[in-house]
C-alpha cells in the first residue's frame, strides 16, 4: 500500500489498521496495530482560528467537548503519564461526571451526552464497547506542549457523585440515545453495532480484558516518520509556516478558502509545493475561481472505492434528486453546482424509500457525520437535508461521474441514460 493510499484510507475510514511487521506510512504515528496521521510541523487544526478560517461544524459541539473532557477525567487517572491510552472506565461514570460538570441530570442532557459519546467513538477520540469507555487513538496525537493545560482541566473537573455503578449494555446505550421515529436522530452517526451482550455488572473478567487491551496498546508507540521535510527544508521559516498554514486550511476548512489570505495559494511556486504535499496524502488542489480547497485525487479515489453502504448511497441519491436534480431541471440551480438551498424533507425521504425508519435514520447520521449531508431547519418546520460541504471537494472528473450516476438513478430509461451507458461501454472496451 502506498503512503498516499494509506492516508486516503485513514481520512475516509479512521485510524489505519496495520499487520504485524507492516511498515508505518510516512506522516503517521503507529499505536500498536493502528496508525494515525499526524499534522506537519506539529501544528493542529486550531491553526485555522489564527487565520479566521471556519472549521467544519460539529453537531452539538458544546456537549461533545464536555463529554470528551469527562472521558479524560475518568480515563486519565495518572497525570504523571501520557493521557493515552489511560485506563478503562464505565460509561456510567463518564455520564455521572458529565452531569456533575453541567449541573443537570435530566433525560434530555443524558441523551445528548450519549449521542456525543457515539460521535467521539466514531471519530476515534474514544473507544466505547460493552458499557466501558477508554481514550481513543486520536488522543495520542495531542502535542506534549498541551499536557499542562489538559492536566489543569482534569484537576478542575468535578468528581462524579456515585458510589455504585451499573454498566450498561451497548444496546441500552444506543436505545437511550435514539428518539422516537417521528423526528430525525440528533447524534451524527451510529456507535458500535447493538450487540446483545451478557450482562451487566463491571465483572472482573470484563475489567481485566479491557485493562489488558489498554496495556497492550500502551508502551508500543512508534513516532511518525518525516513526510514533508524534503519539500519544506528548501524554504526559510516564514515560507515554511505559510505552506503549512495553507495545507491545514485547504484540508480542514469547511468551505473553500480565499487565495488572497494565504501566500502559498497566491504564489505559483509555493502552490506547486503545496500540491506536492497534498499529493503525498492522496489529495489534490481544487480551484473555484479565487478560492481553493482540497479533494481526493481521482486515481487514489478510484483505487480506494467507497466506504458508504447501500443504505447510505440510496439516501444520498434521494437527497441529490430532490435537492439538486429537480431544482436544476426547473431552472432554480446552475448546471455546475452540487450545493443547494432546497432542502429535502424527512417525510419525503420516508415516502420514497423502502428502508425501515431505524435504518434510514442511521444512514442520515452517517451521511451527516461524513459531511455529505447537512441538516437545515425551516422556522418552526422540521426542515430537511441538503448536500453537505464535502461537495465542495469534488474534482471535475468526480463531478462528471456524479452527474452521470444521477442521470442513471433519476431516469434509467431515458435516452440520456442510454447515452451514458453506451459511452461507458465504449470507454471500457
Amino acid at each position: 500500500m502506498t503512503a498516499s493510499h494509506a492516508h486516503a484510507r485513514a481520512r475516509a475510514e479512521g485510524p489505519l489498521r496495520l499487520g504485524f511487521g507492516e511498515a508505518t506510512p510516512a506522516g503517521m504515528v503507529r499505536l500498536a496495530d493502528l496508525a494515525v496521521p499526524v499534522w506537519p510541523d506539529g501544528v493542529t487544526p486550531s491553526l485555522l482560528e489564527e487565520h479566521q478560517v471556519a472549521p467544519p461544524n460539529v453537531e452539538r459541539s458544546g456537549e461533545t467537548r464536555r463529554v470528551l473532557a469527562a472521558c479524560l477525567k475518568c480515563c486519565w487517572t495518572d497525570l504523571s503519564a501520557d493521557p493515552w491510552p489511560g485506563v478503562t472506565a464505565p460509561v456510567e461514570l463518564v455520564l455521572d461526571t458529565y452531569r456533575a460538570l453541567i449541573g443537570r441530570s435530566d433525560d434530555l442532557m443524558r441523551n445528548w451526552a450519549v449521542g456525543a459519546l457515539r460521535r467521539l467513538h466514531d471519530s476515534s477520540w474514544v473507544v466505547m464497547a460493552d458499557g466501558f469507555v477508554r481514550l481513543g487513538p486520536r488522543c495520542a496525537t495531542w502535542p506534549v506542549e498541551s499536557y499542562g493545560l489538559l492536566k489543569e482541566l482534569v484537576r478542575r473537573l468535578p468528581e462524579a457523585d456515585r458510589s455504585a455503578l451499573t454498566v450498561l449494555r451497548d444496546a441500552d446505550l444506543i436505545a437511550a440515545a435514539t428518539p422516537a421515529p417521528t423526528a430525525p436522530v440528533t447524534p451524527e452517526t451510529a456507535a458500535v453495532p447493538p450487540e446483545e451482550t451478557a450482562a451487566v455488572s463491571p465483572s472482573a473478567t470484563a475489567t481485566a480484558e479491557a485493562a489488558r487491551e489498554a496495556e497492550a496498546l500502551g508502551g508500543r508507540v512508534e513516532t511518525a516518520r518525516a513526510e514533508f521535510d524534503d519539500l519544506l527544508d528548501a524554504f526559510d521559516e516564514r515560507r515554511r509556516a505559510e505552506l503549512v498554514a495553507a495545507f491545514m486550511a485547504v484540508e480542514f476548512a469547511a468551505e473553500p478558502v480565499q487565495e488572497a489570505r494565504f501566500t502559498a495559494l497566491r504564489d505559483p511556486a509555493l502552490r506547486r509545493t503545496l500540491a506536492e504535499m497534498l499529493a503525498r496524502r492522496g489529495r489534490t488542489l481544487i480551484q473555484q475561481r479565487e478560492r481553493w480547497i482540497s479533494g481526493y485525487d481521482d486515481a487514489v479515489a478510484a483505487k480506494a472505492g467507497t466506504t458508504l453502504g447501500e443504505s447510505e448511497r440510496a439516501v444520498l441519491t434521494l437527497v441529490l434528486v430532490h435537492s439538486v436534480a429537480i431544482p436544476r431541471a426547473e431552472g432554480l440551480l446552475p448546471e455546475d453546482t452540487w450545493l443547494s438551498p432546497h432542502a429535502t424533507p424527512v417525510d419525503e425521504l420516508r415516502r420514497h424509500t423502502q428502508l425501515p425508519i431505524g435504518e434510514l435514520e442511521s444512514a442520515l447520521r452517517a451521511l451527516r457525520h461524513a459531511g455529505l449531508l447537512s441538516q437545515v431547519k425551516a422556522g418552526e418546520e422540521a426542515g430537511g437535508y441538503v448536500p453537505g460541504p464535502q461537495f465542495h471537494r469534488l474534482t471535475q472528473a468526480a463531478r462528471r461521474r456524479l452527474q452521470e450516476e444521477l442521470i442513471l438513478a433519476a431516469g434509467p430509461h431515458t435516452p440520456l441514460a442510454a447515452a451514458v451507458r453506451a459511452q461507458r461501454k465504449t470507454g471500457d472496451e
